[in-house]
């Protein structure tokens, strides 16, 4: 059976809540027996702390890693194709930004089919499409490590992370306009997603 790894996070800054999170919870409720062993983690904001849990985690050797963050002021689901070799905190200035491994490649790009993902979404009138720039912090910083523990233990998960728009129920009191998206159409996409990693075509 196939194995899916599929990580969201908790809040932070101003947001009492993470879209990444509350699509998960609402996944979890209603995941086909028939389809992939999926195994859920939700972790803090904190550079140091997701890439020990990272680390930990992949060395279970899924298939797959499914990667779920939020991304204020999206208007649709964004794949994330490369995750850069760079660390950059928020309160950092720019020209201070390290990196994510001193011995790492500068990017990974993800093997997984993702223009077809997106356009298998936007089929189902979801809107999608693949990105090339998951940011600099720790949406960036989990999809390069991803690939990076995978690859320093010779595993074969392959991963992808996927930026979520703000739930509708996260703006519905915010202090301004923002774009969202019902967490059921994110969980339907999660699963139109999770359809396809069972699919022998995607599989290794």
């Amino acid at each position: 059976m196939t194995s899916v790894l599929i990580t969201a996070f908790e809040p932070y800054d101003d947001w009492p809540e993470n879209a990444s999170w509350l699509a998960l919870v609402v996944l979890t409720r209603d995941l086909p027996a028939e389809g992939p062993q999926v195994t859920t983690r939700r972790y803090p904001v904190n550079y140091e702390t997701v890439r020990q849990r990272l680390a930990d985690d992949l060395q279970t050797g899924y298939d797959y890693a499914l990667h779920l963050g939020q991304a204020p002021g999206a208007t649709d689901i964004r794949l994330e194709a490369i995750g850069l070799n760079l660390s950059k905190r928020h309160s950092q200035p720019a020209a201070n930004a390290g990196a994510l491994s001193d011995e790492g490649p500068v990017a990974y790009r993800s093997a997984l089919p993702l223009e077809a993902w997106a356009e298998k979404l936007r089929a189902a009138r979801i809107p999608a499409q693949v990105s090339y720039h998951a940011g600099t912090f720790l949406c960036n910083a989990t999809l390069y490590w991803s690939h990076y523990y995978a690859e320093q233990m010779k595993l074969t998960t392959r991963s992808t992370f996927v930026h979520l728009p703000l739930d509708t129920t996260q703006v519905a009191c915010a202090d301004r306009q923002w774009a969202s998206l019902a967490s059921d159409i994110s969980v339907q996409a999660i699963h139109l997603l999770l359809k396809d990693t069972s699919v022998p075509t995607f599989s290794r």
